[in-house]
């Protein structure tokens, strides 16, 4: 069940684990060695209409892919806030939280996996897609209806957004930016 209103209004950024999350956690691999990965079109704009309206947001995964960076630029999430191949993603959170002047409780976190649980508790809000592990889902704050790659970023982005008024799409604005 989605956090209250009053809740989502506490949320200033974003910080997403990719793998099982903004993908449905699949990887193809070619015989070079290259990394592939499916992307939900729909959980995409909901990253893009978050760093068009403001909002602070952070890739921090243990994938460590030139795809990955590609695909987040693409949606407006400045370079120095993709974290690639993290093994210490607390750390990490921590670092984005102090470049924006954030407190932990001011960040909606998504995550999957064991690796994401330190964060997922650390956070404001911590979010699971609907197929994390069972330990994802007993740390989460909030359990999607949705699986990754299927609309779990989107509906908490576009919930949060809406609570705060600044759900806006702005076609001048986003014209010029994508």
């Amino acid at each position: 069940m989605a956090p209250s209103p009053e809740k989502l209004r506490t949320i200033r950024a974003f910080a997403f684990d990719v793998d099982g999350v903004m993908t449905d956690g699949g990887i193809l691999c070619d015989l070079e060695g290259q990394l592939y990965r499916n992307f939900d079109a729909k959980d995409g704009f909901a990253v893009r209409m978050a760093t068009l309206n403001g909002y602070p947001v952070a890739v921090i995964t243990g994938g460590n892919s030139g795809s990955i960076r590609r695909r987040f630029l693409s949606c407006g999430v400045p370079q120095e806030d993709i974290y690639l191949g993290s093994r210490d993603k607390i750390r990490d959170f921590e670092h984005f939280c102090r470049k924006y002047s954030l407190g932990p409780e001011e960040v909606m976190f998504f995550g999957d996996d064991i690796p994401d649980i330190e964060v997922i508790e650390a956070c404001g809000i911590g979010v699971c897609p609907s197929d994390a592990v069972e330990e994802v889902k007993q740390a989460a704050h909030w359990v999607s209806d949705y699986p990754g790659g299927k609309g779990c970023i989107r509906d908490a982005f576009e919930k949060v957004m809406k609570a705060q008024d600044r759900w806006v799409f702005d076609v001048g604005a986003y014209k010029s930016k994508f």
